[in-house]
């Protein structure tokens, strides 16, 4: 399978659905394109140069959380392949598929609509350039290798070693905005109320400045959870957590 786009969506609950498109559209320097889907329940966030690699769902159950869509030329063919390296179906909509990886992390399979302009990060007030440029899959202990091996060998990326050992990035095409990494949570208990705990995600933001982006995103209402050399965990308004890194807004590296 060749991933021709990548997507990450963002999807919230009903009754959180405009507050967090207003933050999150601040933080990412985009706009917000009409609502689509049968009960308008879908919309892109546009940035100001690129193609949009960010996505908002209204959803009626649960809490949200983070979703990847991936875009190809043969959504079916992808998800044989998928399944082949032990995914598993959620949803055959059709025109596209819903599948959980072997660590239990949703995603979608669904077209190539033509997508192909990078992104370009923002330069705010101040000099700081910033933009969300990767989506990090936190995996319980007992899924994280398979995980690796998983998103390696569906996307055809190859690995490659970060200055952490529970982080592994995959070596994206340059042409695509997100880039994906993988990070072994050790403290994830094996069993969450009865039942296995399964991978889930968080966006991250490449940065020159962490402490300038950092008061940025407090002005919006974000609040810091935990600050690291190279990183600093946020908080939305709601509490969905992400991170805020040192990496080159430019490259991701």
């Amino acid at each position: 399978m060749q991933v021709r786009w990548l997507s990450a969506f963002l999807d919230f609950p009903a009754e959180q659905f405009g507050a967090e498109v207003t933050f999150w559209r601040a933080i990412a320097g985009s706009t917000v394109s009409p609502p689509r889907g049968e009960h308008r329940e879908f919309a892109s966030l546009q940035p100001f140069a690129g193609d949009p690699h960010l996505r908002v769902q209204r959803v009626d159950d649960g809490p949200g959380g983070v979703h990847l869509d991936l875009h190809t030329d043969d959504p079916r063919a992808a998800a044989g392949e998928a399944i082949a390296l032990g995914a598993s179906t959620v949803r055959d909509a059709g025109d596209y598929l819903t599948l959980r990886s072997p660590g239990g992390f949703v995603f979608c399979l669904v077209g190539w609509g033509g997508e192909s302009r990078r992104s370009r990060p923002i330069r705010w007030p101040g000099d700081t350039i910033s933009i969300i440029d990767q989506v990090c899959i936190d995996c319980p202990p007992a899924v994280f290798d398979a995980e690796v091996v998983f998103w390696s060998r569906l996307t055809g990326w190859g690995t490659r070693s970060t200055s952490r050992s529970e982080l592994v990035g995959l070596r994206r095409d340059q042409g695509l905005t997100l880039g994906l990494l993988l990070q072994r949570l050790d403290e994830t208990p094996a069993r969450v109320d009865g039942h296995l705990a399964q991978a889930r995600a968080h966006l991250d933001i490449a940065t020159t400045s962490v402490p300038e982006e950092v008061a940025r995103h407090e002005g919006w209402g974000a609040r810091v959870v935990e600050t690291f050399e190279r990183w600093t965990v946020m908080a939305d308004p709601v509490g969905r957590r992400y991170c805020i890194t040192s990496r080159n807004p430019r490259t991701g590296g």
